[in-house]
Parts: structure tokens; C-alpha cells; sequence
């Protein structure tokens, strides 16, 4: 494969500062939102004494895994040597950035007091979970940055491997803890699970590609770059066999909890009686996140995969956001079990099983972190040289034998 030649996004596109004005009021929005919810206090929410984390944290979970899974491609291409992958690095590490950093701008904003941050910072309990997170969550953006430069500085370039290795265990690691926040949760039925530590890091590659896939095809469509049919099914393909593993990774969790009689009450609240979070789960999740994307993309017709993959991508996409809100809501929903084997009836809701309605400013702070993530990849691309000249077949793949036309089919051998 020949060396591929860069270059950055111009405003001369059609949509472009369009697009950047939409972001922004998005992200005004937001703000205001979380002003909104720190200034009136939380009762202007759906979230309660009993389910503390609310929609923000849903979405703000799905950034922060999202951005750990759309570093694959630049793993592809740098670590296990990948040519069709490597032109798309560079790409794939910023998104991977503006995921997370759209993340932890929700997860900052619905804190209430968002500038008890500094006291996270500063103050450090190791036996919890979050105080390991922020240096998994701030190690993770400063090797990613790192792993950018050795790819984009051509002196840099034998080093790229390295420190795509480096950043492929980081966000594993990264991944396993904030899977292992759920999972050293002993209290929730629902969670207190090793498994949701594999778990998440299969949603992170999954929802992560998904991302990507999106992404991609937006700025193809809105820049014109050219987008080979080849590429585009080997990234749906990778991102079915990673839909299949999440499937995979949610059987055995569930069948292990069914396995145990203490989860069988909450077993049987998210697979039966759990109202909507049944209905995400079997059907959001189970159904339009995991199935009928796997079956767009290992059918996918010759010359015609954009439009398969795009649809699938979508899917996987809204599927996660059913699973991390059917984790997340659905795990606290369920009343905690204070005394096993016995009944306990109080004045404050001892087992009695929660309801959740998200409120519009919840959802507004929660979209706000797209629109961020969106703004900072429109701007990396706008001012550094991150796109390669063309993403077709040809460019890609030396070997590559265009399809032949129809008078050459028609021709005689």
C-alpha cells in the first residue's frame, strides 16, 4: 500500500458552519439544563433517593465506553498490522477523545455540584472505584494524545506500534473499571457480577465500531470522500462478530444470576415482569441491538453495503443506549434486599420496586455530550490533518481488481 497522503476539512463544505451553529446551541442548551437542575435541585428531575443515577449517567456511560471501542480501528491498523485500517488512525483516535471528553462533561455537569470535581481530584479514596477512574479517565486521553502524535509526525512513525499496544491495554483497563463500578456493587441484585467487567469491555468494541462506522459515513457524505465498498464490509463485518459477543457476554450473565437463588428475583423482574425495562431489554437490546444487526451485515449485497451498514450501525447504536439504561435504571429500580429470606415493609420504600421518568433537562445535558463530542471532532478535522485523500478500495488494498463492468462480463472469454 502506498503512503497515505492526509489533509485536513475546509469551511468551504456545504453544512459545515451550519452544522457547528447546531452543535452549539446544543451544547448552550445543555448548560443550561445543568443550571438549571443545580439551581432548582434535583426534584425537577425523574431521579429519586432510590435511583440516584438518571439519564445523564446512561448516556454519559455510553459516551465513555463508546470512546474506549472507537480506538479499534487505529489498534487494527497499528498493532496487528491491518493495511486497510491504517489510513483511518488518525481518525479513529480523535473520535475516541471527543467521546470521552463528551462523556465526562455529563458526568461532571449532573454532579449537582460540579465543582466538587476538584475535591475528586485531589482527595483520593483507592478503595473505591471512581477514585481509580480518574486516572484511568485522564491517563487514557494523555496516551491517546501521545499515540496521535507518533502517528501524525512522520519521524515518530516506528514508534506508532508501541504506543498503539499501550493504548490498546489502557482502555482495556479503562473499560474493565467502569464495568467494575456495577460489578463491586454487592448490594444491587442487579449488579455485584465479575462477568459485567467483560461485559462492558464487548459493549465498548461494539458501541465503539458502531461510532465509528457513523461517523465515518457522515463526513464521507458531507466531504465528498470517497468510500470503498470493501471497507465498509469488513467494518460492519468486525462490528457484527462484535455484536454477537456482547449477545454472548449478557447469556452468561444471565444465566449465571438465574443460576443463583438470591438473583432470581431480580432475574426474573428484568427478563419478565419489568415492565419497560423487559421491553428494552428483549427488544432493544436483545432483538433490534444484537440480531437484526448481524443479519444486515453478514447479507450484505455486493456494491451495496453503505446503506446496510449505516441502518446496522444505528442499531447497535440505540441498542446500547437500551442495555446501559436497562443496567443502570434497571438495577436500581429494583428494591435492595436488606434482609434475605425476609419480608420488610417501612415508610421508605422497602421493597417496593421504583419507577424512573427521565425530565427534559436530563435529556438535554445527556444529548449535549453528543453535540460536544461532535463539535471537537468537527474542529480536529477542521484544523488538523486528520481524513486521507481517498478511503477507496484501490487506495487501500494494492491488490485491489476493480469489478468489471457490464460489457466485460458480457464479453466472451
Amino acid at each position: 500500500m502506498r503512503r497515505t497522503t492526509y489533509r485536513e476539512i475546509t469551511g468551504q463544505y456545504v453544512g459545515f458552519y451550519g452544522l457547528m451553529a447546531g452543535l452549539g446551541v446544543l451544547i448552550l442548551l445543555s448548560l443550561a439544563a445543568a443550571w438549571h437542575m443545580e439551581h432548582q435541585g434535583h426534584h425537577v428531575t425523574g431521579m429519586t433517593n432510590q435511583i440516584v443515577w438518571g439519564m445523564p449517567h446512561v448516556l454519559a456511560i455510553f459516551l465513555i465506553v463508546a470512546a474506549s471501542g472507537a480506538l479499534n480501528v487505529a489498534s487494527l491498523g497499528t498493532v496487528f498490522g491491518r493495511t486497510w485500517y491504517k489510513p483511518l488512525g488518525r481518525l479513529s483516535g480523535l473520535l475516541a477523545l471527543a467521546l470521552l471528553v463528551g462523556g465526562l462533561a455529563v458526568l461532571v455537569l449532573d454532579l449537582g455540584r460540579a465543582d466538587r470535581i476538584l475535591v475528586a481530584m485531589t482527595t483520593y479514596n483507592f478503595k473505591s472505584i471512581f477514585a481509580w477512574n480518574i486516572y484511568l479517565y485522564t491517563g487514557f486521553m494523555a496516551v491517546v494524545v501521545v499515540y496521535l502524535w507518533v502517528q501524525m509526525e512522520r519521524r515518530m512513525n516506528r514508534f506508532a506500534p508501541a504506543a498503539g499496544l499501550v493504548a490498546m491495554i489502557w482502555r482495556l483497563v479503562l473499560t474493565t473499571g467502569t464495568g467494575s463500578i456495577f460489578g463491586f456493587l454487592i448490594a444491587r441484585q442487579a449488579y455485584d457480577a465479575a462477568v459485567l467487567a467483560p461485559l462492558f469491555i464487548a459493549m465498548s468494541l461494539s458501541l465503539g465500531l458502531a461510532s465509528f462506522n457513523l461517523t465515518l459515513a457522515a463526513i464521507c457524505r458531507g466531504t465528498g470522500l470517497e468510500l470503498g465498498d470493501g471497507l465498509v464490509s469488513r467494518l460492519g463485518r468486525l462490528m457484527g462478530v462484535l455484536a454477537a459477543v456482547v449477545l454472548y457476554f449478557t447469556a452468561v450473565q444471565h444465566l449465571t444470576n438465574l443460576y443463583a437463588a438470591e438473583h432470581a428475583g431480580v432475574e426474573r423482574f428484568i427478563l419478565l415482569e419489568g415492565g419497560v425495562f423487559t421491553a428494552l431489554f428483549w427488544v432493544g437490546q436483545v432483538l433490534l441491538g444484537g440480531l437484526v444487526p448481524i443479519a444486515l451485515v453478514f447479507t450484505l449485497p455486493a456494491g451495496r453495503a453503505l446503506g446496510r451498514v449505516v441502518l446496522a450501525s444505528i442499531l447497535v447504536f440505540l441498542g446500547g443506549i437500551a442495555q446501559i439504561y436497562v443496567i443502570v435504571i434497571g438495577g436500581q429500580a429494583y428494591p435492595l434486599v436488606l434482609f434475605p429470606g425476609k419480608e420488610v415493609q417501612s415508610s421508605f420504600f422497602d421493597g417496593v420496586v421504583m419507577s424512573y421518568v427521565p425530565s427534559w433537562p436530563e435529556i438535554t445535558l445527556g444529548v449535549g455530550g453528543f453535540a460536544m463530542a461532535a463539535a471537537i471532532v468537527m474542529v480536529g478535522l477542521r484544523s488538523l490533518r486528520f481524513l486521507p485523500e481517498s478511503l477507496a478500495d484501490a487506495a487501500l488494498d494494492p491488490h485491489h481488481r476493480a469489478a468489471p463492468t457490464v460489457a466485460e462480463e458480457k464479453a466472451p472469454a
